[in-house]
């Protein structure tokens, strides 16, 4: 393994982890900045709302359901409308466009965004923050696997209300179908999304204008569902339905899913941008559309009453539309979900490349399809897991409302965490006195914790299964932190501190080779392994040598201007250090370039990059179990080669290896 990157890209592992958040989903909006206001804010309809707006199709469905295991009432109904809309107030609209979205880090959002600002506010890595970030991103992996399959699959089941396909649609089919165009989304990932990209705010615009005409088609038919958007009815509902209510509520939380995305694309898109796609195009939307399902809710109601029949557990959103225009409307709905699995693909490429460099996870496959946008990335190694674990959630669970049980409780988590790094910030980096923050965050924290134990209860009929992912995703990733620690401080053991060999090569010099030699390291001021083996066996030393360090700064991005700083130990050596962004891609070479211009010239053709790389051996001995000694060598053989993710001309490169115990 090489010594610059003991521990993820642990040029930075030290630094990185005292550093260190759709999470960033969607990354096309990088190539939207610098466009205008309308552009920006059409282009966050697509990404941003995505996955919030494809939940009328089993939200309202699934809640009605849940309330209606005894009979459906008038005020059930009402009910049910009233917890949607207030989920939609409180959760999205106060919460997270109001509160949340103000939290940004450099204009930035996201769990690991937020767990670095916390960080900062702080002053010092502290665990408690530390462990909530990787909760939060461990939580969103299993998001990332949900969305899609739920998503996919509630738009092709609406095939099944079309009238001249009914009775033909089974279940196998659907999830045929369902399956095809997932496996077609993930294997067109490599391509990047940039040509694709642009037509996702227009389909998501659509979409949310087609929600909104539905809406106030059946609207008209009862306009007095109105009378739900009164808190009254949620509070009596959740009042007199006890257990069945609260069952009712995690229902209901479908609604909101997708709201992380609000903070996560802030970088995309800007916080103006975002904030006005929802209060005055996507909120309306929803709003209506869930009051036009409740009013046909209301009318079927009648109906069956009328007749002396029994309410049917309805295919809500797609039976309030004309039969005529059915199959259209089926069509785009297809379309949505796939933006919206889209967007929580690139979110996940998007996180992962922030969890790499902030030192959670080991190096991977980062590769940019554009080169043009910033955030058009790829990562081979996420794109087939993710779609591994789609695969088998649609096969294990098979329909969409069997799915919905399992969805809201890594989604509620995500939000907890998020409040309570919000409140971190609100103390010590805005200087709220504490009953102020309180005042604020408690509400936040009680509804965030309703909900969660609204989930909960699901727990044995999915809910399990985002649980479960996250325990995995957080198993790797505190492995990978405390093996590269463990690393790090058995190496800083074991080596010389650099001012020493400074007084050791002064007394007896060895023999000089032409040209420049750069040591990568993850510490700076100890005499990295590459450069002790190159002496020790070689015994030789070039005319010109760096020490060369790659550290993450706590921000989502490094201005060029501070992205190098040279420090001269002697006429021999000087001490280079690299700083990105958590959210920015190594590249060494380009970055070396940028030494010149401080006075550090040399020819990279006449410059060898040495690489340490150590073989690991597991021990019982090393602080960690044996089998999570085994999992991080696992990880660490594994891990993307430096030369690849650090840009290095591999024809330049010297690797010198050694056998360590962790």
């Amino acid at each position: 393994m090489a010594d610059q990157a003991s521990g993820g890209s642990n040029g930075s592992a030290a630094s990185a982890s005292d550093a260190a958040s759709q999470n960033g989903q969607g990354h096309d909006g990088h190539g939207l900045k610098g466009q205008g206001f309308f552009a920006l804010a059409l282009g966050s309809v697509g990404v941003v709302f995505g996955d919030i707006g494809t939940s009328p199709l089993y939200a309202f469905r699934e809640a009605l359901h849940t309330a209606a295991a005894d009979g459906v009432t008038r005020a059930e109904i009402l009910g049910v409308v009233s917890l949607a809309l207030w989920a939609l107030i409180l959760v999205v609209t106060i919460k997270y466009v109001f509160f949340v979205m103000r939290a940004d880090n450099k204009g930035e959002g996201g769990v690991l965004s937020l767990m670095a600002l916390a960080q900062r506010a702080i002053g010092k890595r502290t665990t408690t923050v530390f462990v909530l970030g990787v909760i939060g991103a461990a939580l969103f992996y299993g998001d990332a696997v949900i969305t899609p399959a739920i998503s996919v699959l509630s738009a092709v089941e609406g095939l099944g209300t079309i009238p001249a396909l009914e009775g033909k649609i089974s279940t196998q089919l659907v999830m045929l179908i369902s399956v095809i165009i997932l496996v077609g989304l993930f294997m067109v990932q490599s391509h990047g999304t940039a040509k694709v990209g642009r037509f996702f705010g227009p389909v998501c615009a659509v979409w949310f204008v087609t929600m909104f005409g539905l809406g106030a088609y059946r609207f008209i038919e009862h306009p007095d569902v109105l009378i739900a958007v009164s808190p009254h009815y949620a509070v009596m509902f959740l009042a007199d339905h006890g257990l069945v209510g609260f069952l009712v509520l995690g229902a209901v939380f479908l609604t909101v899913t997708g709201a992380e995305a609000l903070t996560a694309d802030m970088g995309h898109f800007g916080r103006w941008p975002i904030q006005a796609s929802w209060l005055f195009f996507v909120l309306p939307c929803l709003v209506v559309n869930y009051l036009g399902q409740g009013a046909f809710a209301l009318s079927t109601l009648d109906r069956v009453a009328e007749a002396g029949g029994v309410f049917p557990n309805a295919n809500w959103f797609f039976e309030m539309a004309p039969d005529a225009i059915r199959l259209p409307v089926v069509i785009l709905s297809v379309l949505a979900t796939i933006v919206a699995s889209q967007a929580v693909i690139t979110g996940a490429f998007s996180l992962t490349q922030q969890a790499i460099q902030l030192g959670l996870l080991p190096r991977m496959d980062v590769r940019r399809t554009s080169e043009h946008q910033s955030g058009q990335i790829f990562v081979p190694q996420i794109n087939w897991l993710i779609l591994i674990g789609v695969l088998a959630v649609l096969v294990s669970f098979k329909t969409s409302s069997a799915l919905a049980h399992a969805y809201g409780l890594a989604v509620t988590g995500t939000m907890v965490v998020t409040t309570l790094m919000a409140f971190v910030v609100t103390r010590r980096l805005w200087k709220w006195p504490l009953p102020l923050s309180l005042a604020f965050i408690g509400p936040l924290l009680m509804l965030d914790f309703a909900f969660l134990t609204a989930n909960a209860l699901r727990l044995f009929t999915g809910g399990w299964l985002p649980l479960l992912i996250a325990g995995g995703l957080f198993l790797v990733m505190s492995t990978w932190v405390r093996g590269a620690q463990i690393l790090t401080d058995k190496t800083r053991r074991d080596s010389v501190p650099l001012v020493d060999l400074m007084g050791i090569l002064s007394a007896r010099a060895p023999h000089r080779a032409p040209g420049t030699a750069i040591f990568l390291t993850g510490d700076p001021d100890m005499t990295p392994v590459a450069l002790m083996h190159n002496l020790k066996h070689n015994k030789v030393l070039h005319e010109k040598n760096v020490i060369l360090t790659v550290a993450t700064a706590e921000t989502p991005r490094v201005r060029e201007e501070d992205r190098v700083r040279i420090e001269k130990i002697n006429d021999d050596f000087k001490k280079v250090v690299i700083t990105y962004g958590f959210m920015e891609s190594p590249n060494v070479p380009k970055a070396l370039g940028l030494c010149r211009k401080q006075g550090l010239k040399f020819d990279i053709m006449a410059t060898s990059f040495f690489l340490g790389r150590r073989s690991l051996v597991p021990s019982a001995q090393s602080g960690m179990p044996l089998w999570q000694d085994r999992l991080f060598i696992f990880l660490m053989r594994n891990a993307a080669n430096p030369t690849d993710f650090f840009k290095i001309p591999p024809g330049r490169v010297v690797e010198l290896g050694a056998q360590v115990t962790v």
